[in-house]
């Protein structure tokens, strides 16, 4: 498909009852009733804390494509993108949808961790992260996710994940609003077939999302680490895909990161049902810049604190308030900002700041910063840059 295509599709097959950072297993239950009068849905384990982990199988082909998502909680856009799929995938008036069924059988964990989703954090019901249990596998959800792979034998793996608004594309001005792995199978980061498979899977995704957000791909870090489930899978010969969600400018809600990454779900399976893959383009991948960490979520320059001219740093912390999720602006870094980006970012013609120990409020119309410092108000207009 082009992008054109894409985009038409997208629109046509969205799930808009999912809208948002905050999707639990109570969003998703209304749709895997409907959708299991289409496709075959079982639960296959519960969570630590009792909830049903669930598993979507459709297709009948030889290649098996296995994909989990909200292993962290909190990481909740490719959940929504996933249901798009599967919007796209049980239209029977869908052509390309029939072909790639044909020739793929696709198993889908829509919420690895239910708990975690509720919760609105990274971590599991007992504090654990999922994806450093891949060993020990100490907690049900590794158990449930490690026997399904034992079950399947997938011949792709595919590992949906977010990421925080801090990504950039390299260290350049553009954010990493989708990045991908391939991980590595040991601390060499040796490049084996299975990686390269992955890797020109990825090059493909990457070739398609370079005409609409050209610039905005990464490729996230591969050193090595056997507790993550994607080593471990890569271990195994397994070609295995991490994605990361992350930001797009303006996008909080993740919305329109969600649009590219149906396109990238869309992209890598119609390429495995139509081609014999054997990583014979898989150099392409490493034309995709590395991730850096060059950006806040706003950026207050040219402001004078204790005689000094200095930026100060906003990143914005993710709280669940009545089952909302907010953004909590708090100052995080404090000093010449030069060779860092902010989402938004101000000019504040080097008015003065009295104090170093400060949070800070944007108001709505962003023109003024409120700077609070044992319940005294200091205020900075500010002109945006």
């Amino acid at each position: 498909m082009n992008t054109s295509t894409l985009h038409n599709s997208f629109n046509i097959y969205k799930e808009h009852s999912l809208f948002g950072r905050y999707i639990t297993l109570e969003h998703i239950s209304p749709l895997l009733n409907i959708l299991s009068s289409k496709i075959e849905i079982e639960q296959i384990g519960v969570s630590e804390n009792n909830a049903s982990i669930n598993l979507i199988k459709l297709g009948s082909g030889s290649k098996k494509l296995l994909f989990w998502s909200q292993m962290h909680g909190n990481e909740s856009t490719t959940t929504k993108a996933v249901f798009d799929l599967l919007n796209f995938l049980t239209d029977a008036s869908n052509d390309l949808a029939k072909d790639i069924l044909e020739e793929c059988s696709i198993y889908i964990v829509p919420i690895l961790n239910p708990d975690g989703a509720k919760k609105y954090t990274r971590l599991n019901y007992n504090q654990v992260d999922l994806n450093r249990d891949a060993q020990q596998k100490t907690q049900k959800e590794s158990e449930v996710l490690s026997n399904l792979v034992q079950c399947i034998q997938p011949d792709f793996a595919f590992n949906l994940h977010g990421q925080r608004t801090i990504f950039s594309v390299g260290e350049t001005k553009h954010s990493a609003t989708v990045s991908f792995l391939s991980p590595a199978s040991d601390i060499e980061r040796s490049i084996t077939p299975s990686r390269k498979i992955a890797m020109e899977i990825i090059a493909k995704m990457n070739m398609v999302l370079q005409q609409c957000i050209p610039n905005q791909v990464g490729r996230y870090d591969d050193g090595f680490n056997l507790n993550c489930v994607g080593d471990t899978l890569a271990s195994m010969g397994i070609p295995t895909i991490l994605f990361e969600a992350g930001h797009y400018s303006g996008d909080y809600d993740r919305e329109i990161t969600r649009e590219y990454i149906y396109y990238s779900l869309i992209t890598s399976i119609q390429y495995i049902a139509t081609t014999k893959i054997i990583g014979d383009h898989y150099k392409d991948y490493f034309s995709i810049p590395e991730n850096g960490k060059y950006f806040y979520d706003v950026i207050i320059r040219d402001v004078m604190l204790k005689d000094k001219n200095v930026d100060i740093a906003v990143q914005y912390s993710e709280e669940l308030v009545k089952n909302n999720v907010k953004f909590i602006p708090k100052v995080v870094k404090i000093g010449d900002l030069q060779k860092f980006y902010g989402h938004r970012e101000f000019i504040g013609k080097k008015r003065t700041i009295y104090n170093e120990n400060v949070t800070v409020e944007i108001v709505p119309e962003i023109t003024l910063l409120k700077f609070y410092l044992n319940s005294e108000l200091f205020l900075v207009k500010s002109a945006k840059s």
